[in-house]
């Protein structure tokens, strides 16, 4: 999520999408008479993951690398972005997926399967900007996640027709209370990403002198007055704290306390709701599906999120004034500290390739999706659905897992293989 106040910042040239023939042949390290041809597999070991141009743009015409140094078309990327930007030694490679998760998904499953790629050993950075929960941090600062929520699937009332003892319109699927564990669960509601690599990320990123604005230091103070919001009030710094996935670009604190619940309850209480954005659990889904037919590692993901905008009004402020007047001043430092934060990033996995990175990091916690699709058990939910403990479901009137195909009865469901 970014403030609105930046739309004329974001509106990008349609791009004719144009499509590449490729005949993939064994790698070979790219030089300048080869780029034309095309012919070879290309191994990054970063690729960074952008959603819409300006988060893009930070990494051009930067001293440390040449990311235009090659632009590969891939068949199936955004029709506005249709290129995979690479540096001449293929190290390091970057894309932009287009906003909100329909984008995300077809970008990455796309890349995932296009033969142009090997992304076997790529670690996958995702860095973009978000909405931020002043409770967890500020204007500006640099978040890493270990768990990413879809925090907008569920069944929705209109606020004004819930009952008297719902604190929101929002119930999870198949329940019948907003504090009821979801009954019905697709697969996407969660994902955990290797917090050992996160560590690692957050350490790089925590060297880095990051940005800031007069107007965000003016507007941060106003959060001040109340005393939950202490970390909004404050300079930008890395935090660790997690994201929440959600097409519906959401403001205020009716509702960022309805999904900070959410995240809880999904997660068994182990996730801090901190950022909001469009696109990560989709993204997450489509590595996911990668990792499934040997074609991505999911234990090589980084979750990175730079907060441009507060998701909820400080005391006496509108939420229609914080979210569509209010000059908050934190995307350009969001802007500028994907960079600042993110090379660290990148320079940290380059540095340590030989000695840590290229062989893998591997993980101490559980990584996967809310199902155990990868193998383990998810330390969240109701228990991995393909190793001996199945998620059973209750539903009716077609609610639960339509793909099941019952539909007009009470049934139960049991989501297994």
């Amino acid at each position: 999520m970014f403030s609105p106040n930046t739309a004329s910042v974001l509106l990008a040239s349609t791009v004719l999408l144009g499509i590449a023939a490729a005949s993939p042949v064994a790698p070979f390290e790219a030089t300048a008479q080869s780029l034309e041809k095309r012919d070879y597999v290309i191994s990054p070991k970063v690729m960074i993951v952008d959603m819409f141009p300006p988060e893009g743009d930070v990494w051009y015409g930067i001293p440390e690398f040449d990311l235009l140094a090659q632009n590969i078309t891939v068949p199936g990327l955004s029709p506005l972005y249709p290129d995979v930007h690479c540096t001449l030694s293929n190290d390091i490679c970057q894309l932009v997926t287009g906003e909100s998760e329909i984008n995300a998904a077809s970008t990455i499953s796309a890349l995932v399967h296009s033969p142009l790629f090997n992304l076997t050993h790529t670690y996958f950075f995702i860095a973009g900007i978000a909405g931020v929960n002043p409770e967890v941090a500020t204007l500006g600062s640099v978040t890493f996640a270990k768990y990413a929520v879809q925090v907008a699937l569920q069944y929705e009332f209109d606020a004004r027709e819930i009952p008297a003892n719902f604190s929101t319109g929002y119930v999870p699927q198949g329940s019948t209370s907003p504090t009821e564990y979801p009954q019905s669960i697709y697969g996407t509601e969660v994902f955990e990403v290797s917090d050992t690599l996160r560590q690692l990320a957050i350490g790089f990123a925590q060297t880095a002198t990051l940005n800031d604005s007069a107007a965000a230091i003016a507007y941060r103070a106003n959060y001040a007055a109340t005393a939950a919001y202490k970390a909004g009030s404050e300079g930008p710094s890395v935090v660790a704290c997690d994201v929440a996935t959600s097409d519906v670009y959401y403001s205020g604190a009716l509702l960022s306390e309805a999904f900070g619940n959410f995240t809880a309850l999904v997660t068994n209480g182990s996730a801090v709701y901190c950022t909001t954005a469009q696109e990560d659990n989709a993204t997450l889904e489509a590595l996911l599906r990668g990792a499934l037919t040997n074609l991505t590692d999911f234990a090589r993901i980084i979750v990175m999120r730079t907060a441009s905008d507060f998701d909820r009004p400080y005391a006496g402020e509108a939420d229609t004034e914080n979210l569509f007047y209010a000059d908050q001043g934190g995307f350009d430092p969001a802007i500028q500290n994907i960079y600042l934060a993110g090379i660290k990033v990148v320079e940290g996995i380059l540095a340590g390739w030989e000695t840590t990175f290229e062989v893998g990091v591997t993980p101490k916690n559980y990584i996967g999706d809310i199902f155990g699709t990868l193998g383990g058990t998810p330390d969240f939910g109701p228990g991995s659905v393909f190793n001996n403990n199945p998620v059973t479901t209750k539903r009716k009137r077609g609610l639960g897992r339509r793909a099941l195909g019952v539909r007009g009865k009470e049934a139960a469901v049991v989501v297994a293989r």
